[in-house]
């Protein structure tokens, strides 16, 4: 598959296989958000307490129902459709997908103050317009004060420079799927787009570890080998050790017996970003399915929804949408929604020059992904 991205000849076969992936990390990612939302950092005794000896084992509600999903979610989102409005604006000769991001970032945010979509900005594409995106569901700090202004966080001067939580490795799992690019470019751009709200160096290596074990598994790796390649571009950026040391534990937990809530525990430490993804890769990699798996990301006392989506993104990506519990993914907020975009950025990444470009331009797609 790698090959047919890089040649930019695609099989029907591949096209296929990339966007069961593509739904299944974007689905799987949105699906451990809403599973791990009911009992976000509770402690495992108060989740027992609520949901029985064997803790949470099915969707329980959050936010007034069940399957609904956090800001993580509605992030994730809006990091798919910034990377797709960036392919678009390759046609104008402009190309620099963070400042494209961030944008997409920044309407994120308008979603968050205003009562609404607004109609007049044509230049929001569909997503804006969705109107249930439009719901504060327990946003972040950093990400409501590093993407509060017109001013991008970049590597010289990043935003929130002391921030160390999990929430931007928690929606870069889309960088990942782009298959046609090498991994390190994968890496880099997804640092480059943490650093608009998290700018301590393990908050953004995370997510930038995060979006390179996604690629692998998108590109169809196995999972400790889409580990072991992140574990050697690391090394090359500064104040790695504490994301490789963390990823590391994982791997050498998995050989420590059953897994439990205790090794989870222990794993996500203090909580913060580098914790939270070992933790996640962990039950990725113990999982006997990607029910078990996201189980056992929830059912601790830390950030029980950010492990769960980082999981769901892993397992998403490993197995494709047909491996997500049909179950849960019935009652999952926004369902439409993200298949759609999961779709169309299938169908960008894999037949972009037939939508647009400099012989041909399909005006219902660049309504959709306005090149403003």
């Amino acid at each position: 598959m790698g090959t047919a991205a890089a040649t930019g000849v695609w099989g029907r076969a591949e096209q296929q296989d990339f966007r069961s992936r593509v739904r299944g990390t974007l689905l799987g990612a949105a699906v451990g958000d809403a599973f791990g939302a009911p009992v976000d950092d509770l402690s495992l005794d108060a989740i027992r307490e609520a949901h029985g000896d064997a803790g949470l084992t099915e969707p329980a509600p959050a936010y007034g129902r069940r399957g609904a999903v956090t800001a993580a979610t509605q992030l994730t989102l809006f990091t798919v459709d910034g990377l797709i409005r960036a392919q678009v604006r390759r046609d104008t000769g402009a190309w620099h997908p963070p400042t494209d991001l961030h944008r997409a970032y920044r309407r994120w945010v308008a979603t968050q103050s205003d009562w609404g979509p607004d109609e007049r900005r044509k230049e929001d594409g569909w997503l804006a317009r969705e109107e249930w995106l439009y719901t504060r569901r327990n946003p972040p700090r950093a990400c409501l004060l590093g993407l509060g202004n017109i001013v991008m966080g970049t590597l010289d001067t990043p935003k929130n420079p002391d921030e160390r939580g999990p929430e931007a490795a928690v929606r870069s799992a889309p960088f990942g799927l782009l298959v046609g690019w090498e991994p390190q470019l994968v890496l880099q751009l997804a640092v480059e787009c943490a650093v608009q709200t998290h700018g301590h160096p393990t908050a953004y290596l995370a997510a930038g570890a995060h979006a390179v074990i996604v690629h692998g598994l998108a590109r169809g790796e196995s999972l400790d080998g889409a580990i072991q390649r992140t574990l050697a571009l690391l090394a090359a950026h500064p104040g790695h050790p504490p994301v490789a040391d963390a990823l590391r534990h994982a791997l050498g937990a998995v050989r420590q017996g059953m897994p439990a809530p205790a090794r989870v525990e222990e794993l996500l430490a203090d909580g913060t970003a580098e914790g939270v993804l070992a933790a996640a890769v962990y039950c990725a990699l113990v999982g006997e399915d990607i029910r078990h798996g996201v189980r056992l990301a929830v059912n601790h006392g830390g950030a029980s929804a950010a492990t769960g989506a980082l999981c769901g993104a892993l397992l998403g990506a490993l197995h494709g949408e047909t491996a997500l519990p049909p179950g849960w993914l019935t009652e999952l907020e926004g369902r439409p929604t993200v298949l759609e975009l999961a779709d169309d950025f299938a169908m960008e990444m894999t037949q972009g020059p037939a939508l647009h470009g400099p012989a041909v331009s399909s005006p219902g797609w660049l309504a959709r992904y306005p090149r403003a």
